[in-house]
């Protein structure tokens, strides 16, 4: 498997003594997979996704990538977060060069390399642009842009589209669904959005809470990958099916903490 986690367990020692945030996940996942992890507050989505990144270190278990053990961030995944994380004062040119930058890439080849991923994302006529002038999709954009431009094994995505408004998500769904197509990179994305996961991934983990391990994995097969196919029997029943299941679960940690 491409990138494989294997008994992965994070603990953190509080006051109140030991919180285990994941507990026994495993995940195998193919060389070009679109993967979704779903599940509702405290099933340790982030803390996961922090794992797979090399921002955090397992309490025990181990990810690997293409067959090397995480132990850092480096430059074979690429981070795009829900907030856009630009540098204000770069224009659109410089904050997509600026991880290749850091990575000691000659100026030439930099500035080739960023322009082919603006291109890629539809923004190369914004290129001199700043942030401000910029609306939410086109920042999430440049964001994702800039994390392809070090052209990683991996692009990790924390609910990126959170933040943005339903039109403009909904845009950002079919960008996704191109972009995903066109280069086939595998992505690993962390969403507490029941539609978004099923319309955009190839593979959903349903994550249970408290704490987080994995419920269940769906395989999903749409007839199309269009916004018209949310109106498909197929789609409600993932949907529901998704929904059903956290909420079911939702309800035994609710049990238990009482």
């Amino acid at each position: 498997m491409f990138l494989q986690i294997n008994k992965l367990n994070k603990h953190f020692d509080t006051k109140k003594g030991t919180l285990v945030v994941l507990k026994d996940i495993d995940m195998a996942i193919q060389q070009g997979e679109f993967i979704c992890a779903v599940g509702a507050s405290g099933s340790g989505k982030s803390t996961l996704l922090r794992q797979i990144a090399g921002l955090d270190a397992p309490t025990t278990g181990e990810v690997t990538v293409d067959g090397k053990r995480i132990t850092g961030p480096g430059p074979d995944r690429g981070m795009v977060f829900q907030h856009y994380t630009l540098f204000p004062w770069m224009n659109v040119q410089e904050n997509t060069e600026f991880g290749l930058k850091l990575q000691g890439v000659p100026k030439t080849e930099r500035r080739e390399q960023a322009s082919y991923f603006l291109d890629v994302v539809g923004l190369t006529q914004f290129a001199q642009s700043l942030p401000q002038e910029l609306s939410g999709g086109m920042k999430q954009r440049v964001a994702i842009a800039r994390a392809l431009a070090s052209e990683p094994k991996v692009l990790l995505m924390d609910e990126p589209f959170g933040a943005l408004d339903i039109h403009t998500k909904e845009s950002m769904h079919q960008f996704m669904i191109d972009l995903w197509q066109r280069t086939n990179i595998t992505i690993f994305m962390i969403t507490h959005d029941v539609e978004e996961a099923v319309f955009l991934s190839n593979r959903i983990y349903a994550l249970g809470a408290r704490p987080g391990t994995v419920r269940k994995e769906i395989h999903v097969n749409l007839p199309e990958r269009s916004h018209s196919v949310k109106r498909h029997s197929t789609f409600h029943d993932y949907r529901d099916e998704l929904m059903d299941l956290l909420r079911a679960h939702g309800q035994e940690a609710v049990a238990a903490v009482a």
